[in-house]
């Protein structure tokens, strides 16, 4: 099987040739159909998130159907499409996985950081984590789902149910969470890199009512923000563009350090909140409600190969929607 795998962290990946691993009892071997290109691909192979799994095959917005299946494996069968997450494993033990808060799991394990990930041909995946997907969705457009937009929709329901929402980075998970909000009845304010209107138009073709810098105020008083850009700064700007009582979110899994701010802007019962990982649960809402509205995901297509280019547009904020590769 051919993969990009990273063999330390801020290097390129390289192309390989490697053995099409064997299923343990426990899971299935995919064939990879596309792979979504994540920020948290970036963490990783920049080195801002520590100690991956080295060598590493990056990639958890995974799309594929199964070749086959281990012996313990029954709610899967050949030929089956699936969907594979950040959330690779957990133990089940443990009190955080007792009380339905498996994405705070100690002992988890993450697809594409300390799992070998979809950035490949094939892969090996628990069954467990893995999500059955309609087999007539498009593999491309189905990628960004996996991650862009369970976290989003995890941040969403962190965020309350306030009408005014405000979403900062408007890229692969706040394309998708704007349809969301909008079928929901909220009215979305974006927020995007100074002058960076091809993300601003972008954000209005998807029925934002304002777009604009990350550094400017909204026009009224927001319910609530989540914040998809890894930068620091913007969470004082948030809570200040938030009503009293009003939750800002952080989304990301990793963000540049917050610089100190008055506590007048925090003060009158504002929030700030951390989305972390992903659930199950999760994914057994969200995936029908995407497809029952319809989500429409923009996303430009390379080639496995060219999966250094990808990760260095996303780098550069050239990417507007989702990254995703395909297998040569």
């Amino acid at each position: 099987m051919t993969a990009m795998r990273l063999h330390r962290s801020g290097e390129a990946l390289r192309r390989e040739s490697i053995a099409l691993p064997d299923p343990a009892p426990d899971q299935v071997l995919i064939a990879v159909e596309a792979c979504g290109v994540c920020r948290t691909d970036l963490h990783v192979v920049d080195g801002e998130l520590t100690d991956p799994k080295l060598p590493v095959v990056p990639g958890h917005e995974v799309v594929g159907r199964v070749l086959e299946v281990g012996r313990a494996v029954e709610a899967l069968k050949v030929g089956d499409r699936v969907g594979v997450p950040w959330l690779g494993w957990t133990c089940g033990t443990c009190a955080f996985c007792r009380r339905g808060e498996e994405n705070l799991c100690r002992a988890a394990r993450f697809t594409g950081y300390t799992l070998d990930g979809g950035y490949a041909s094939a892969m090996l995946a628990d069954h467990r984590y893995c999500f059955p997907l309609d087999p007539a969705l498009e593999p491309a457009h189905a990628a960004p789902l996996l991650c862009a937009g369970l976290i989003g929709y995890r941040a969403l329901r962190m965020a309350g149910d306030g009408l005014k929402l405000g979403l900062y980075g408007f890229g692969a998970a706040a394309h998708i969470l704007a349809q969301v909000a909008r079928h929901q009845g909220r009215q979305v304010f974006a927020f995007t890199r100074a002058g960076d209107h091809a993300a601003q138009d972008f954000a209005r073709g998807l029925g934002a009512v304002w777009a604009g810098d990350s550094d400017a105020p909204p026009p009224e008083p927001l319910d609530a923000a989540i914040l998809f850009a890894p930068v620091g700064a913007l969470v004082p700007a948030a809570l200040k563009a938030v009503r009293p009582g009003g939750i800002v979110v952080s989304a990301g899994i990793h963000m540049s350090d917050i610089p100190s701010f008055p506590y007048r802007i925090l003060w009158e019962e504002r929030q700030i909140r951390s989305a972390a990982n992903l659930t199950r649960r999760d994914a057994a809402e969200f995936l029908p409600l995407a497809a029952r509205i319809g989500i429409k995901t923009s996303v430009e297509r390379h080639p496995l190969a060219e999966a250094n280019q990808a990760l260095d547009r996303l780098r550069r904020g050239l990417v507007s929607g989702a990254a995703v590769l395909l297998p040569d």
